[in-house]
Order: C-alpha cells, then structure tokens, then sequence
C-alpha cells in the first residue's frame, strides 16, 4: 500500500508531462506483448510445419507441400513453397534458391512488423521528460522571481525536485521500452536464422531425392 502512496505521489508531483509519458510506456508495452507473443508463436509453428514438410520432401509430394503451405500460417512454408514451385518450372538449383530468397524476404517484413516503434517510443519518452523538467524550471524560476526572499531557496529546491520527477519518469519508461525492443530483434534474428537453415535442410533434401541442375558459372 505504501509503494502505492509513492507511486501516485510521484505521478502527481511530475505536472501534466507525466500522463503524455505513461500513454507512451503503455502503447510500448502494448506493442511488446504483441510482437512476442507472435513471435513465440512463429517460432513453435516454424518447427512444427518444418517436421510435417521434410517427410513430402523425402517424398517428393511437392503438390501436397504447396496445398499444405497454403492451409498453414507458419512462415517457413512460404520458404518451402516458394522453392517447390521454382522447382516445378526450373531443375536449376540457382532458381531454386532465388525462389526461396524471395519468400524469405517476403516474410521478414511480417517478423519485424512494428518493432522499430519501440525505439522510437523510448526516444519519445526521454525527450517528454526532458521537456517536461525543462517547462517546470520555467515555471519554478517565474514563481521564484515573485516571491519573498526568504523563500525562494526552499520554493526553488521544491519547485526543482518536482521538475526532474517528469525527467526520470520519461527514462523510467524508456529503459523498459529499449530493452524490448532488444530482446525482439535479437528473437526475430534468432526465427530468421532457422529459416535460413530449414532452407538450406530443404534444398540438400531435395538434392537428393531429385537430380537438380547446378547453378551456371560465368564463362572467360
């Protein structure tokens, strides 16, 4: 109850900054759930959908891979299915692997969706707080300029120690907001590394299974 008191004492004593500060931290926190929650998600189904593809590819169900890409929702299949259908109009290994390229980048827009926001948001905040302190010394030294003499040390040091709780109310919020947003590009790296090597899995499998022409070399 007491940690309460001080909170809302704190929030009180920051001025009107303080509000504008804490509607950021909640839009970045908001934003940060989200993302990881739908990066864990893509990371389950990632292995998952990889696990039902490699027996087709041993297969060589390529049809039932690009039905099976288009009823899932996993990323990796459109990796996967990419390269399958490349491989229905081209054996050369090189269109292959441009195909799989291509629905990789397709993909990666979709991972990193809305994550740059949060360092964006922890800049927003900072600068809030620092412009809040900023007015308040304003304030304080316009209120100091009026007042009797024997209060203006104790008006000032007040007025000051109001003024600064808006500055570490902005960082507060923005040391938060700039470690998620670490922790969820270091997360989207990690999903994007395996789909990288699910597609060099999936171009081995089919070299093996299915005689594919090697890329062109440039000739002197």
């Amino acid at each position: 109850m007491e940690i309460f008191q001080t909170i809302t004492r704190f929030f009180q004593e920051g001025g009107s900054f303080m509000l504008p500060i804490a509607i950021v931290l909640a839009i970045g926190l908001a934003i940060a759930l989200e993302r990881y929650l739908f990066l864990i998600s893509a990371t389950f189904t990632n292995r998952k959908a990889f696990k039902d593809i490699e027996p087709m590819l041993s297969g060589q169900k390529f049809d039932q891979i690009i039905e099976f890409s288009k009823e899932n929702t996993a990323p990796i299949t459109r990796v996967v299915s990419a390269g399958v259908a490349r491989l229905k109009l081209s054996p050369r290994r090189e269109d292959i692997e441009y195909a799989m390229e291509e629905g990789l980048m397709e993909t990666i827009p979709r991972l990193e969706k809305r994550t740059n926001y949060l360092a964006t948001l922890a800049n927003i905040a900072t600068l809030l707080g620092l412009l809040g302190t900023i007015i308040g010394l304003i304030a304080a030294f316009s209120a100091v300029a009026n007042a009797d003499p024997s209060e203006k040390a104790s008006l000032l040091s007040a007025s000051i120690s109001v003024a600064m709780n808006t500055t570490a109310f902005g960082l507060i919020s923005a040391i938060p907001l700039l470690g998620l947003h670490a922790l969820l590009q270091t997360k989207t790296t990690e999903i994007i590394d395996s789909m990288e090597m699910a597609g060099v899995k999936c171009m081995n499998t089919l070299v093996a299974v299915k005689e594919l022409t090697p890329a062109t070399r440039a000739t002197d």
